[in-house]
């Protein structure tokens, strides 16, 4: 299917959406503007945007501990997400989720998630809700390859198979499980590998290249409407920075010139150097994304900082529900 220069564009502002804002974040955190740790998704902005062009709003994604870029390829309010990274009432979860658990129902995200590998059965329930419902929506799961070592993994695909559910599982293979290798922690290098054995079929894409992610998103999702059932897409990519936060304190577990390499296929850079190359777009109209992003992050931190946070009284509203409700 030919993408239109309107398609072409809208996936270039998402992928510097999550750049510039996980940048700004990461910097936050850094000079103590915000609590606790964040996972990054620099650099892998490729698979989020291309998984998620790929969806309507009312399909489901669940996503993982380093899920802001998923958010906002769905979609995201900035000013949201950046007030409930501080912790404030403003915030997607009222300042109570956090990084982790950030989430938006209204766009079918159900999640970040702090546990590894946790958001895939979650994304397989929504999948057998919509086939029980008689829906033609579809539920994706991101998930890194350090999640494919995890029961729940392994239990969501065989019951997604079993059932025919329409779910695509979305592996972010970065190659690394928080500091650990992916060489070191399994026999295997494709995770794709794993698909056949629960009987679906399974593709990998480049997951620095947005137009293959999409693609190879397109068809599976095309599969699971049409009823025929889960599929696994491999995106294979990186994370430009360490397991948490920008710097690295200290911490050396890369090759530098591993991680030079990658970033020389930067997914953002190389897609405008493509379009301008296919003249859908030019160099002036690029520089104007992103500095209406960047006028756009600086009204996200300025709400975030101007937010109040929860009162004491409502710590508990959001949390429980009543019976029947």
């Amino acid at each position: 299917m030919e993408l239109t220069r309107d398609q072409h564009l809208a996936m270039h502002r998402s992928m510097v959406r999550i750049r510039l804002f996980e940048e700004a974040a990461g910097t936050l955190m850094e000079t103590g503007k915000m609590p606790g740790f964040l996972h990054l998704y620099v650099g892998q902005e490729a698979v989020a945007v291309g998984v998620c062009e790929a969806l309507r709003v009312d399909d489901y994604i669940t996503s993982t501990h380093r899920g802001h870029g998923h958010l906002v390829a769905k979609g995201g309010d900035l000013a949201r997400m950046m007030a409930e990274l501080m912790g404030k009432a403003t915030g997607y979860c009222s300042g109570k989720g956090g990084s982790m658990h950030i989430n938006d129902l209204s766009l079918g995200m159900l999640g970040a998630n702090g546990i590894v590998g946790a958001g895939v059965p979650i994304a397989v329930g929504a999948g057998f809700r919509n086939k029980y419902r008689g829906t033609d929506q579809v539920a994706v799961a991101f998930f890194g390859d350090a999640a494919t070592n995890i029961g729940a993994f392994h239990e969501a695909a065989n019951m997604a198979c079993a059932l025919h559910l329409p779910v695509v599982f979305v592996c972010e293979h970065n190659m690394y499980g928080e500091y650990t290798p992916t060489s070191k922690a399994m026999v295997i290098a494709d995770i794709v590998d794993r698909a056949g054995g629960y009987g679906m079929p399974g593709v990998i894409v480049d997951g620095m290249d947005v137009l293959a992610v999409h693609e190879a998103t397109t068809e599976a999702v095309a599969r699971a409407r049409r009823g025929e059932g889960p599929s696994l897409v491999e995106a294979k990519t990186y994370r430009y920075y360490n397991h948490h936060g920008i710097q690295n304190l200290g911490l050396k577990y890369r090759p530098d010139d591993e991680v030079l390499a990658w970033k020389g296929r930067d997914p953002v850079f190389s897609f405008e150097q493509r379009v301008i190359d296919a003249g859908i777009a030019t160099r002036d109209d690029l520089d104007s994304i992103w500095s209406d992003v960047r006028a756009e992050i600086a009204r996200a931190i300025e709400f975030a900082d101007e937010s109040p946070f929860p009162e004491p009284d409502a710590l508990l509203q959001g949390v429980y529900t009543e019976m029947g409700a």
